[in-house]
């Protein structure tokens, strides 16, 4: 073997060499590196998941965002989501977050869906006071309360009892991804303590009707109260004042004074 042809080896081999080493303390260098700290996980949404429906494990999956986009309540591990109840319907990609999700300590999913101070309330509805079937849980509806006006039996007045309720269930489903009408026999409603005992009270008196609120719209209309007519006040009642008496300037007039058949004309001063 020619000098040439053993000094073309010996740089071949030392040029490997060399590139191997780098290749091996570049790699090395990537395992080794600190995780950055600008970056966290966090649990998103793979799939749709319907309001009320409990959270599988195939539904989410865990992905690396910057800090400063990150929701301060996201989860950051599967095993803190898996299991709860959705309480807001979540589209592919959406944060998982503590405030849209409820814990499910047993029973119906319903009861995890209603907030603490809350109750739960059950209407029967037809296809009139269901919206024509467009109620689907997660809306949010007002309700009117019509009843016959006292001493009248063809007069009637509706007026708004209760605004900005919650649909959690309609007849016994508290999730559902239909989009199109469905008629239903009962609608559960997520109010206050004391605006279950108005509905309950409007229930009996009379009929019900549910109207169905946009989503967007969070204003409540202050109640009707009816007019009040003004007290008219009685004007004041003015007392006759007696007429001063003239006094005499001195004037002479005669008087008739009759006694039985005496008849006797007596002279006075005035």
């Amino acid at each position: 073997m020619s000098a040439r042809t053993l000094t073309l080896v010996a740089v071949s081999l030392t040029l490997g060499l060399g590139a191997a080493l780098m290749a091996n303390n570049w790699l090395n260098g990537r395992l080794n590196a600190a995780p950055d700290d600008n970056m966290k996980n966090v649990v998103v949404a793979t799939v749709e998941i319907p309001f009320g429906q409990m959270i599988e494990a195939q539904q989410v999956a865990i992905v690396r965002m910057p800090k400063d986009a990150v929701p301060d309540d996201a989860f950051d591990s599967n095993e803190n989501v898996v299991g709860k109840i959705a309480t807001f319907a979540m589209l592919r990609g959406d944060v998982l977050r503590s405030a849209r999700v409820a814990e499910h300590l047993g029973g119906s999913t319903l009861a995890s869906l209603i907030a603490p101070d809350k109750r739960a309330i059950s209407v029967r509805v037809d296809d009139v006071v269901g919206v024509g079937g467009f109620l689907l849980p997660g809306n949010r509806v007002d309700v009117l309360a019509t009843k016959r006006s006292d001493g009248s039996s063809n007069e009637s007045e509706s007026r708004t009892i209760l605004q900005d309720l919650r649909v959690l269930a309609v007849d016994q489903t508290a999730g559902t991804d239909k989009t199109q009408p469905v008629v239903v026999r009962a609608v559960t409603l997520e109010m206050s303590a004391k605006e279950a005992e108005v509905l309950v009270k409007a229930q009996s008196e009379g009929k019900l009707q549910l109207a169905l609120r946009n989503p967007l719209d969070a204003q409540k209309q202050p109640p009707a109260v009816a007019a009040v007519e003004p007290v008219k006040v009685a004007p004041p009642v003015v007392k006759p004042q007696p007429k001063p008496v003239a006094k005499g300037n001195g004037g002479v007039g005669a008087i008739t004074i009759i006694r039985g058949t005496e008849v006797e004309v007596a002279k006075t001063r005035f």
